[in-house]
């Protein structure tokens, strides 16, 4: 493995989609929350809040000026089940509930 001493090698931005906040490089497969659409739509993001162009950093306040990342949905899913559990002690009280994720699969298709 070549050490990159803090250099990345590739252009990366950090975008926020829905509410949440991804660093994200042409071509990478991002799973995020549910995103409306189809599979196949192309979607545009203009919240992009930092840019790295090899090397070049452009940091926005609080977004960069005229920068987008333009995504593909590649598939409308449900997450993994997570199991939550209550317990109290001494009191017999056990209570589980389950929650799945409705993720949406991103295909990042460039940066600009």
């Amino acid at each position: 493995m070549k050490p990159n001493h803090g250099i990345i090698d590739r252009m990366f931005a950090v975008v926020k989609i829905s509410g949440k906040q991804y660093r994200v490089s042409p071509q990478d497969i991002v799973d995020v929350d549910r995103v409306v659409g189809n599979e196949g739509d192309i979607l545009n993001y203009t919240d992009v809040l930092l840019v790295d162009n090899e090397g070049k950093v452009l940091v926005g306040t609080p977004f960069v000026k005229d920068a987008t990342v333009k995504a593909t949905i590649l598939k409308q899913f449900r997450g993994e089940k997570l199991h939550v559990r209550r317990y109290k002690s001494k009191v017999r009280y056990r209570k589980t509930t389950g929650f799945r994720a409705s993720l949406t699969r991103l295909q990042i298709q460039s940066i600009g």
